[in-house]
């Protein structure tokens, strides 16, 4: 990705995996995008079948309006926000999550080490600080994520929680 300033051309690297939704999840996103749609339309026809003057005081008709506007407007660009803005960016110096309209930063250094989990097939960061999360993007994209986050400090640990390893220290246990 390219950033001109008006003077300046800086070259930034920056990787951007997207988010991945389960199909059931991105199914419920846009039954809820339908909704609004749905909504807004319902409540255009019915401002335009009523007669706001015949209210004994027309301030609670236009209040009325106002918020049944407003509601499905205010959840369709939180879900539009969702589907077109959920993705984790890497530079050289901040690891940013972004969750539609909800956005995090961490300091690349900050981050301790990366976990890929074969067993729950899910890969898990931890900071410094004690922070957890687990990233959730294509199986394809994790060795590119994870060089991109190694790339950008070194320091970086990564391990490998394996499923035969888990199975025979199961069985180890249970005997």
């Amino acid at each position: 990705m390219l950033i001109f300033t008006h003077r300046y051309c800086i070259i930034a690297l920056m990787k951007i995996f997207k988010y991945k939704f389960t199909k059931p999840i991105l199914l419920l996103i846009y039954a809820g995008i339908a909704l609004c749609f749905i909504g807004l339309g319902l409540n255009t026809y019915f401002i335009a079948t009523s007669n706001i003057n015949e209210a004994a005081n027309i301030v609670y008709p236009i209040i009325q309006y106002t918020l049944l506007f407003l509601i499905p407007i205010i959840l369709l660009i939180i879900l539009i926000s969702l589907v077109v803005s959920s993705y984790y960016s890497i530079d050289d110096k901040i690891f940013k999550t972004s969750f539609g309209i909800i956005k995090s930063k961490y300091d690349v250094k900050e981050i301790q080490s990366i976990v890929l989990d074969r067993s729950t097939n899910k890969l898990a960061v931890s900071t410094i600080n004690g922070n957890c999360f687990m990233i959730v993007v294509k199986e394809e994209w994790y060795q590119e994520f994870i060089d991109a986050l190694c790339k950008a400090n070194p320091l970086i640990e990564y391990s490998i929680n394996s499923k035969n390893n888990d199975d025979e220290d199961q069985g180890k246990k249970l005997k």
